[in-house]
């Protein structure tokens, strides 16, 4: 399972309604350290799937969202629970310290 494209129009449906915790990377085509994150949250989502669910927000197209959980800086990866954000991790990092952190906070 891949991650799934979030939008102002589908947060409710992807995230704030989600039965399990949800894991948003916020990222843009043009950001450096995004493009080096985006394999390994894909990764993230297919072997965690059974426990989160992963989306993806482009911050250009969802300046809305970006502005609402307060993005300053990219990558940024919230994870949600029950629709609210518990835990925002900013930066690139290895795989094995985002699930870590990813387990540490569900």
């Amino acid at each position: 399972m891949a991650s799934e494209k979030v939008t102002s129009a589908t947060f409710d449906t992807l995230v704030a309604n989600s039965d399990k915790p949800v894991l948003v990377d916020f990222w843009a085509t043009w950001c450096g350290p995004c493009r080096a994150l985006g394999p390994v949250v894909e990764e993230v989502s297919d072997e965690m799937a059974d426990t989160i669910r992963v989306c993806k927000c482009n911050v250009d197209d969802e300046a809305d969202l970006a502005t609402k959980f307060h993005i300053v800086s990219i990558p940024t990866l919230i994870l949600f629970k029950n629709g609210q954000p518990v835990h925002t991790m900013v930066g690139n990092m290895p795989k094995a310290a985002l699930i870590k952190e990813i387990n540490e906070n569900l």
